[in-house]
């Protein structure tokens, strides 16, 4: 997909020196940083997952024992 954003001039100039001296390109820099950043989103949103059922099981009327498996969830 084509796309067309605006960028300060002094960032495009920087990021292509930094394209040059990793022998690629302003499109391949631009990826490689997009693709870190939803990288990153992702295990953000693992960790907090694994915290939020960390206090979960926590709780003295809530445990990991007392979840449904998928099949009995789908089964309600």
């Amino acid at each position: 997909m084509k796309t067309t954003i605006e960028l300060p001039d002094e960032i495009v100039r920087q990021a292509k020196i930094v394209a040059a001296e990793r022998q690629t390109t302003l499109r391949g820099l631009v990826l490689q940083g997009l693709e870190h950043v939803l990288a990153e989103k992702q295990v953000a949103a693992k960790d907090r997952a694994k915290r939020l059922f960390a206090e979960m099981d926590r709780l003295p009327v809530f445990a990991a024992a007392d979840r449904l498996s998928r099949t009995d969830a789908h089964a309600r």
